[in-house]
């Protein structure tokens, strides 16, 4: 049922209190205070707290003026790592002279009993507090009120501690503690943010003390309030791009006391009504879309655990879908043009969904196509999702479409469509228009702008990935995926059954290298099967945490790799693709930074920062996080078996977590399941030695070898010197010696284990081989990340 009337946001009478309040005339002075929460200690030596008035019989909030100082220790080595590399020490520590505190536990009460006595009041306590409202509101765009609104309304403790520090050395810090996970770094609760003109960087951040023990007992630490089980959308898309839709959410609380649902949804799509099952209107906050813009919706009574709610919104706006000429449009906000719960691609949830656009456009989207008739000037689609998904998208255009099938082992085929649009947008047309200005007779190479040419190659490329992923990892879930040109040029990216693929990449080498791309490079290679693989690493398998990000891009770089080596005769390309990654790896940056050296794989989008580069998580959760899975399946590899140990590996994950999130102890445990004997370096059955080092460290292994075969009887002596340096004392590695023979091939001779700084001298027997040896290699397959040898 349409919603027809408007509704003005934040007019919830408890919100506005929130939204509007100063201290008051309540200060106290306090000496020698500690208060510690979890990881962190603000001791304040001497000054006065002014309070927040009440809201709802709870105090939010204290502005102190005085001395004081910070000191947090971080309970993990890679926590620690960060700290000294933004820090150049491993524990945080720092005076100021003001903070704002912004609280939902029992901070009032700790000021309070701590209390020497009334102090007289000032103005510069209000000052204070507005320059934090300005911030958050101006620079940070986040809604403290929302997140205190939740508990506020509350009838449940939850707790929530925010202090925004003024310090000597950081003018801005900003210490969270949120039961619910903080904002930006969820599920973790614990972050330190430091915020300077240019830019803010994640000093730290890691689980509570309660999450972390939880954990450890083997319990899931998930701290979300609420799950959307089901979702229907009906969209309408205008030819200017302007987005109006009403999203109809099924909630269920997955805590006590869910009073309010925050929910993604991007700033320039303005609600007009929110509304319960029976058409009741609810209270919504949505402030202006330039600044703390985070929409959230008051329920009509707090849920508790297990209960559900239905709720309808209305909602539309402009810059979510970009009209860019000639019927190409291009979707900028791919995960938040719905109200969603931000949960990353770790829940998942059904959806149907309908979508009116102008006549003459086609609108592909996730899900399978129910429906589609034409009346008047609009085109009706209906879409509905035969499995959960963590996300869903559309993509919208005039396309040419090609159908490919990969049969799978289930008996079904998986279909792969193609589509790119009929005609190149306006921002191509100067390009297309030089290209035809260049052309002196029939003959030349050069051709106008045609995205269609080589929509063949895009899927006869898609259906190779889909064909070596399926018989590597597993049936997927879904029986289509779309592969879609988009307008960017230089990214893609991968939604359920929805792969948007770079516009770039639909012209040929000729236009690639006219439009100052290099077609030679390894990027348009990959790109393709990356985004293919992104169906099994991403979508099938989630992931909830960015500390697990690192496996969705890595095991898609991975998967890329072994397209290359499948479609290639030679392993030349193969060899190159590791040989690029190692130097992303590797080589310094700009700031004198080599990725490798700035932090795990498991910090995430945290390792790009003002300090140490931006290129940072580019160049190594990707690659790194790519070479790990590529040296485990070559320790697994054998001349007798193959893959298939790996494979076993691989398509028993994505089975167990399918249409899950899956954490990096999960893969461990996989990894643990499949080991040989040679991976076995503690004796003890776990992986424990190579996750320390490659999956949780930043060790870097060095090796010089020298190896040769000469002729001892009826066999071969193999003499071998293999020196493994600049790593601790206690680091192990298994290195793969090859020999490579006269007639190409390339054959695994057995393991290294090394172990600290040390070489290893030996002359062993081997059988005699019906060619010659060419060369003896460690590393050939570039199986241990290493620095160049």
């Amino acid at each position: 049922m349409p919603i027809r009337a408007q509704q003005a946001p934040n007019r919830n009478p408890v919100y506005q209190t929130l939204r509007s309040m100063l201290p008051v005339d309540d200060i106290i002075s306090v000496n020698n205070l500690e208060l510690r929460r979890d990881a962190a200690t603000l001791s304040f030596t001497r000054g006065d707290f002014a309070f927040y008035p009440e809201v709802n019989g709870k105090v939010t909030g204290a502005v102190f003026r005085g001395a004081g100082h910070l000191h947090i220790a971080p309970p993990t080595a890679e926590e620690r790592h960060n700290l000294l590399i933004m820090t150049k020490a491993e524990a945080f520590d720092e005076d100021f002279d003001q903070v704002v505190l912004r609280f939902t536990d029992d901070t009032a009460a700790e000021l309070r009993k701590a209390s020497a006595g009334k102090a007289p009041p000032e103005p510069v306590f209000g000052r204070q507090a507005n320059d934090l409202r300005t911030f958050q509101r101006m620079k940070l765009f986040e809604n403290f009120d929302l997140r205190l609104l939740e508990d506020v309304l509350s009838p449940s403790q939850h707790g929530y501690f925010l202090a925004a520090i003024h310090g000597k050395k950081n003018a801005h810090l900003i210490l969270t503690i949120d039961a619910h996970g903080s904002r930006r770094v969820a599920p973790e609760e614990v972050c330190l943010l430091s915020w300077s003109d240019e830019s803010f960087t994640y000093l730290t951040a890691f689980p509570s003390q309660s999450s972390a023990k939880a954990s450890s007992e083997g319990k899931d630490p998930d701290n979300g309030t609420y799950r959307i089980t089901h979702e229907d959308l009906d969209v309408t898309i205008e030819k200017n791009g302007f987005l109006t839709g009403l999203a109809t959410l099924q909630i269920t609380a997955t805590q006590d006391g869910l009073a309010v649902a925050r929910l993604a949804l991007f700033p320039t799509l303005r609600v007009s009504k929110v509304e319960d099952e029976k058409g009741n209107p609810l209270d919504f906050v949505q402030e202006k879309k330039d600044e703390d813009s985070d929409f959230g919706v008051i329920l009509a009574k707090p849920l508790k655990q297990g209960d559900t709610a239905t709720v309808r919104i209305a909602y539309g706006g402009k810059d979510v879908v970009r009209n860019e000429g000639d019927a190409n449009y291009y979707p900028i906000a791919r995960d938040s043009w719905y109200p969603n719960a931000a949960r990353g691609l770790g829940d998942y949830a059904t959806y149907t969904m309908k979508f009116h656009v102008p006549k003459g456009l086609q609108l592909i989207a996730t899900g399978t196509k129910t429906d589609e008739s034409t009346d008047g000037k609009l085109t009706t689609s209906s879409w509905k999702t035969d499995v959960p998904l963590p996300v869903v998208g559309f993509n919208l255009g005039r396309f040419k479409m090609q159908e490919a099938k990969v049969a799978e082992k289930m008996g079904d085929n998986l279909v792969i469509d193609a589509y790119a649009n009929t005609s190149v947008p306006e921002g191509y047309k100067p390009v297309d228009t030089s290209l035809q200005g260049t052309r002196e007779d029939e003959s030349s190479m050069l051709q106008t702008l045609d995205t269609t040419r080589m929509l063949g190659v895009q899927l006869s490329q898609g259906q190779a990935a889909a064909d070596i992923y399926s018989r590597y990892f597993g049936p997927l879930p879904f029986a289509r995926v779309a592969l879609t040109q988009q307008f960017a040029c230089n990214y893609g990216q991968s939604w359920p059954m929805l792969v948007y693929l770079p516009i770039c990449g639909f012209f040929d080498s000729t236009q690639q290298h006219f439009m100052g791309l290099r077609p030679e490079d390894m990027y348009w290679k990959v790109v393709t099967p990356h985004e293919v693989a992104h169906q099994w690493w991403g979508q099938t398998v989630g992931f909830r945490s960015y500390r697990d990000q690192w496996m969705s891009e890595g095991f898609a770089d991975t998967s890329a790799a072994l397209f290359l080596q499948a479609t290639r005769p030679k392993p030349d390309q193969f060899r190159e693709f590791w040989r690029e990654q190692r130097k992303l790896i590797t080589e310094k940056n700009q700031f004198g930074f080599r990725p490798i050296d700035v932090g795990p794989v498991t910090m995430g989008f945290r390792l790009a920062a003002e300090k140490t580069g931006w290129s940072v998580y580019q160049n190594l959760v990707y690659p790194k996080g790519a070479y790990i899975l590529h040296m485990v399946r070559m320790m697994m590899w054998s001349t007798q078996e193959g893959d298939a140990r790996f494979i076993a590996m691989m398509t028993d994950f994505a089975k167990t977590y399918r249409l899950k999130a899956a954490t990096t102890e999960d893969f461990k445990a996989a990894v643990e399941k499949y080991m040989t004997k040679d991976m076995d370096l503690d004796g003890n059955h776990r992986m424990d030695w190579f996750f320390n080092e490659y999956v949780y460290g930043t060790d870097l292994p060095a090796y010089h070898f020298e190896g040769d075969v000469s002729p001892n009887g009826d066999a071969l002596a193999l003499h071998f010197k293999l020196s493994q340096s600049g790593v601790p004392a206690g680091f192990k590695a298994s290195v793969p010696m090859y020999l490579e023979l006269a007639d190409g091939r390339v054959i695994k001779v057995g393991f290294l284990g090394m172990r600290g700084v040390e070489t290893k001298e030996q002359t062993v027997q081997v059988r005699k081989l019906p060619v010659g040896v060419k060369k003896v290699w460690v590393n050939y397959y570039y199986d241990v990340l290493s620095t160049e040898n």
